[in-house]
């Protein structure tokens, strides 16, 4: 059996979902559900079975769950995620670090992780009026990327592995993006020395490729659609580089390094906020029309959705690798 948990917005975070959701991949079929305010976003430990979810209100939070025998997760702890509105998450290779994108006030907060997966000491990184800290990402050099759309840049924090006071930002500062791209999401293709660090530019419609020193190596747009683009989640499969394209309600899919575009398919619903690949097929969790659509990948290539899986304004997919 193929697991994943599906999160989204609650009642209180003006959505209509009931928490985070846990399904059968294969069937479709639901395990259970756990109530949660406002999961929009959910991480899993890379080696405990613990799941972490941020809770996106204005006094943001970070939930702590285990994963019983049957999946479905059981409500460990609840704490101040130090910012309003976090969106994302990340938990570092080493499972020791827990970082969080608070979306509202820009704020960038590092958690400790203890042997059980619980949170322990915390250090914030606030940062300037208009800051919106969108994503959170570990890469492959020791790292934290955050990509902040209010900013147009992807700040950057010395992590070692240990504890959240041994965070720091880094001395060469933030990278600088193109104004008014506003930086959604990121993903990281390639060995240190000769990848290629892939962008979503929800402002401008784009997806812009950079080389290891981040210099800007090519830029194109996110959909060929005449409609306005907000695109959203970024992921890298192999020489593939797909993007949800918020508007159009597509899949754009393009490949490395040179950002070629391969093909644009419908997304199987309303506003693509994002997708996960697992198993030869993308799930995408469509937060408009309320499901996450099933679609087989063929080359690599998404095909017509073939299944649905109700969910209320889902925001997140996480297959349990």
């Amino acid at each position: 059996m193929s697991v994943a948990y599906i999160g989204g917005y609650t009642p209180d975070t003006g959505g209509s979902g009931t928490g985070v959701i846990v399904a059968d991949l294969q069937s479709l079929e639901r395990l259970g559900e756990t109530p949660a305010p406002g999961p929009s976003f959910l991480a899993l430990h890379p080696r405990l079975p613990v799941l972490y979810a941020v809770g996106e209100s204005e006094r943001g939070t970070v939930e702590v769950f285990s994963r019983g025998a049957d999946g479905v997760p059981a409500p460990l702890a609840r704490r101040s995620s130090e910012g309003s509105s976090p969106c994302h998450l990340a938990v570092n290779p080493a499972g020791t670090l827990l970082a969080v994108a608070n979306y509202g006030d820009g704020t960038v907060s590092v958690h400790g992780i203890d042997g059980a997966g619980l949170l322990t000491g915390v250090r914030a990184f606030p940062h300037r009026e208009g800051a919106h800290a969108h994503q959170a990402t570990f890469g492959p050099d020791g790292v934290l990327y955050v990509t902040d759309l209010g900013t147009d840049e992807v700040r950057r924090f010395l992590a070692p592995d240990g504890s959240p006071e041994h965070v720091s930002e880094h001395p060469d500062g933030p990278v600088r993006l193109a104004p008014g791209m506003g930086p959604r999401h990121l993903a990281w293709a390639g060995d240190h020395r000769e990848g290629r660090w892939y962008v979503a530019g929800e402002l401008d419609g784009t997806v812009r490729a950079y080389d290891p020193a981040w210099r800007e190596v090519a830029a194109v747009a996110a959909s060929g659609a005449e409609e306005k683009n907000h695109p959203s989640h970024l992921e890298v499969h192999g020489d593939r580089v797909y993007v949800g394209n918020r508007g159009p309600n597509t899949i754009g899919v393009f490949s490395g390094p040179d950002l070629t575009r391969v093909a644009e398919v419908p997304c199987g619903g309303d506003w693509p906020r994002h997708f996960a690949v697992a198993a030869g097929h993308m799930y995408v969790a469509n937060q408009n029309s309320g499901g996450v659509a099933v679609l087989p990948l063929k080359d690599g290539i998404p095909q017509e959705a073939v299944r649905v899986l109700a969910a209320g304004t889902p925001s997140c997919v996480l297959p349990l690798n």
